[in-house]
């Protein structure tokens, strides 16, 4: 595949995860709003395009960290300390460059568990795609001011991985401080070669990346971090682009052909969630359905309340389910949006009268259709 075909496939895109990192945020402690302000119109512009789009952003720490007056932080309490004052700086300054477009921003903190859990998960990916709905750009960032050592990420390329896999998104960019990968460290290697087009990630380019690049003394993660994420989107059917962000109109500047590396992955989303759910769900219970709400999946809908006849077994939310039809034939798997007791409660009825037997606003689907795999 060129990098030509690549970059369509980039015009294309449904759905793009940006990642953008500290030191394209934040310089001296302040934001870089002048850049910021391009990166909005380049997003605006992707919008206007018909694609849906995220924000990943650093740079809470790096806004943050002088109110502190210890230099860069080094413990985990300075680093919260810091990312907690850094966070309203951040938000300012990016509600300033989108109110240019006049695009809304919504703040979204995620830890480690809210991608790993799949209670969780669910609750995440439906707000995201609830703010997405709305017309607001979901601006991500780790909440670094509550997450421990044990349960973080600690850099926000594989958190955008994560959340781009959570989407279903078509594309990962990551912008850098580098124009993609190369066979050694350009700054270190004057021989080092530019590699432009990836199709599968093996421990050669395990080797490229090296060690993490912490001499801008801003962000925390480097070329190691951006492989590791693109692995993680490249299973996820996922096409990663890396790129050096630092020039005005970063993904306009992409899109008409800019230096980069482009990580090409053989799947669609689509068929990556498909082999991912038939290997790991291992069902904990059962939903039997009635003939309607079978001949209703087999065509690719979710599965309602209104077609579900019997539960068996006890799970919460967020479980692996067998779907299996009236004569107890397995027809598909699929990951619930209720417990098996409320699951029970709401058996047959109508999406509009969950809210009136259970008192909150549920989720219309037991089993929603991205959620689910048939049986062949």
């Amino acid at each position: 595949m060129s990098i030509e075909t690549g970059q369509n496939t980039l015009s294309s895109a449904k759905r793009i995860v940006v990642k953008i990192g500290s030191a394209l945020v934040a310089e001296d402690g302040r934001a870089r709003q002048d850049w910021l302000n391009t990166l909005a119109l380049d997003i605006a512009a992707r919008r206007a395009a018909g694609q849906d789009v995220v924000l990943v952003s650093s740079g809470a720490i790096a806004l943050g960290r002088n109110q502190l007056g210890t230099g860069r932080p080094k413990k985990l309490e300075e680093k919260q300390a810091a990312a907690a004052l850094g966070q309203p700086l951040l938000m300012d300054a990016l509600t300033r460059a989108f109110s240019v477009p006049g695009i809304p921003v919504a703040q979204t903190l995620l830890t480690l568990d809210d991608t790993e859990n799949r209670r969780r998960w669910l609750n995440a990916r439906a707000t995201l795609e609830t703010l997405l709905k709305s017309g607001a750009l979901p601006v991500i960032n780790e909440n670094d001011s509550v997450a421990t050592d044990e349960i973080r990420y600690g850099d926000n390329d594989r958190l955008a991985a994560r959340v781009a896999q959570m989407l279903g998104a078509d594309a990962l960019i990551l912008l850098s401080d580098i124009d993609g990968l190369y066979t050694a460290d350009p700054r270190m290697d004057s021989n080092a070669q530019h590699v432009p087009v990836v199709r599968e990630l093996n421990a050669t380019h395990d080797a490229m990346a090296g060690e993490s690049n912490l001499a801008g003394d801003v962000g925390s993660g480097g070329m190691t971090t951006k492989i590791l994420a693109a692995r993680i989107a490249h299973s996820a059917g996922c096409m990663t682009v890396i790129t050096e962000g630092q020039r005005d109109h970063p993904l306009q500047t992409l899109v008409q052909g800019a230096k980069a590396t482009w990580i090409l992955p053989a799947l669609s989303p689509e068929q990556a969630r498909e082999i991912w759910l038939r290997g790991h769900l291992t069902p904990e219970g059962a939903v039997f359905v009635d003939q309607g709400a079978a001949a209703a999946l087999a065509n690719g809908a979710s599965l309602l309340p209104v077609g579900a006849t019997r539960i068996e077994g006890h799970f919460g939310r967020g479980a692996a389910v067998a779907i299996k039809d009236m004569n107890g034939t397995l027809i598909a798997k699929g990951v619930t949006a209720y417990s098996s007791d409320d699951a029970t409660r709401i058996l047959g009825l109508q999406t509009d009268q969950i809210e009136q037997e259970l008192g909150y606003r549920g989720r219309p689907a037991l089993v929603h259709r991205n959620d689910l795999v048939l049986e062949s």
